[in-house]
């Protein structure tokens, strides 16, 4: 089946500085999937993180790894066959304790595999021991491979420095594209396809008009070669009549052979027509290409004109709005006077009413 991801979560990945061994150095700018993995072919339990296509954590749990808790959010653990302390950053203590859960079960599970491993390894070697009679040795284990050290505790990261990781995802990323073809470009492309059909159709109308001149070179050559055989035959036959219709043959064989010489010219002429025609077409595209950057450069400045019609815009509609706020405030005021002005207006009418 070979290896297969059975627990997945999201963090900031750090590692101890290897100078120092007391600073965290992170290896992901933001956070990445963290994976607990499987191989049911060699029962190996690993953890693995890959920042695009860049593995940032390879480590496989053995018996004697230790996951700590630093913080609320922060946990670590030593892995010395890489020589190195892996520290990670949750966004909150749910992921962390849910993390350390997986790690205490697959190294319980690492812990029994090794048992298992360690069992066959001893029975396989008994018989052979016994028949040697020396000393039992002690079977390949993992731990022989993966190292003993004894786990170092690193300090606590403090909470500025606790990333904040996205939400639990349960696959590995992998990477993806995406392209957008435009319009010009795609008629742009279909000038260029035509350019390259007129190209050819050129080159080979071009061969053909080669074929047609040695053609008609070998039909002249052989009217030359008629009026020569047409003097011999002549001068030659005494029969006049026999003369006069073989000349006749071969005078009809000179005019079959003028019209088909006058075809193919004319066809020639067709050729140079349809020449003439391309060359029209190529005129048209190179017209073309340059009338679409005119409209690209056209556009461009429409769009700055555009842009600065809006901030006019979002000015005058600025300005509206201060007026109107100004105007609100003229008209309160103005209310207030005439308030005031009816208020003396009946203080001076009850004064009159009683003098």
């Amino acid at each position: 089946m070979g290896e297969q991801p059975i627990f997945s979560t999201r963090a900031h990945v750090f590692q101890i500085d290897p100078n120092t061994k007391k600073n965290w150095v992170p290896t992901s700018k933001h956070a990445v999937t963290v994976s607990y993995f499987y191989d049911s072919t060699r029962n190996v339990y690993r953890i693995i993180s890959l920042d695009g296509s860049k593995a940032i954590i390879n480590s496989t749990i053995t018996p004697n790894m230790t996951f700590t808790k630093t913080s609320q959010k922060f946990g670590q653990w030593a892995d010395s066959r890489a020589n190195t302390v892996y520290g990670l950053g949750f966004s909150s203590e749910h992921h962390l304790s849910k993390f350390a859960e997986k790690f205490q079960e697959f190294k319980e599970a690492a812990r029994i595999a090794k048992e298992k491993s360690h069992e066959k390894m001893e029975l396989t070697s008994t018989p052979s021991q016994e028949s040697a009679g020396g000393d039992i040795q002690s079977p390949l284990t993992p731990e022989s491979i993966n190292g003993t050290d004894d786990e170092r505790a690193m300090p606590e990261v403090t909470q500025n420095s606790e990333p904040r990781a996205e939400p639990t995802q349960n696959a590995l990323p992998f990477t993806h594209s995406s392209t957008i073809s435009k319009h010009w470009e795609a008629e742009l492309a279909a000038l260029k396809g035509n350019n390259a059909k007129l190209t050819a159709a050129l080159l080979e109308s071009t061969a053909n008009v080669k074929q047609w001149k040695q053609q008609l070179a070998a039909y002249q050559e052989e009217a030359e070669r008629l009026h020569k055989r047409v003097t011999e035959l002549e001068c030659v036959s005494s029969q006049a009549n026999a003369v006069h219709t073989h000349k006749t043959e071969l005078n009809q064989t000179i005019q079959e052979l003028e019209a088909t010489l006058k075809k193919k010219e004319e066809e020639i002429e067709g050729l140079k027509a349809e020449i003439e025609n391309a060359r029209e077409l190529q005129a048209q595209r190179d017209s073309l290409t340059q009338k679409l950057q005119e409209v690209e450069i056209r556009n461009k400045d429409l769009e700055g004109q555009l842009s600065d019609l809006e901030q006019r815009l979002e000015k005058s509609q600025n300005e509206q709005e201060a007026f109107r706020n100004n105007l609100k405030t003229l008209l309160e005021i103005l209310d207030g006077k005439i308030f005031e002005l009816t208020e003396l207006r009946d203080n001076l009418a009850k004064l009159i009413e009683c003098s």
